[in-house]
């Protein structure tokens, strides 16, 4: 079994910058790790994505430019270092792992779910 913790969620302003952490405990070497986030009123979306190894990510359109997925294997844990960022990107952040050769994109094919860190930006 794999538990997700994320942390690092907060207020910040408008152009201003924020580093999630995810740490898990389990198994989760061979696992895709993903970032999704959940507005209010809204459905949850997709975020990123980081590999197994690190070496290949994904963003949503979004986020692309400003948010950096990276992970660290001997810690086990993720991060999201989000940039510039707009009061849209205010969210519950949710870090999310799949199994290698599931897609990333939907919620709904995450295997294991933390309870989220909730990221407030002003204008």
């Amino acid at each position: 079994q794999v538990q997700l913790v994320e942390s690092g969620g907060g207020l910040v302003q408008a152009g201003g910058s924020l580093r999630l952490s995810c740490a898990a405990s389990g198994r989760t070497f061979t696992m895709t790790w993903t970032w999704f986030r959940q507005a209010p009123g809204k459905e949850r979306e997709f975020v990123a994505a980081i590999n197994w190894s690190g070496g290949s990510t994904d963003y949503t359109d979004s986020v692309k430019g400003r948010f950096t997925i990276s992970r660290d294997n001997a810690k086990n844990t993720m991060y999201l270092q989000m940039s510039s960022l707009k009061p849209e990107d205010t969210a519950v952040y949710y870090c999310a792992l799949t199994s290698v050769g599931r897609s990333y994109l939907y919620a709904y094919d995450m295997d294991y779910w933390g309870k989220g860190t909730l990221v407030t930006v002003s204008s």
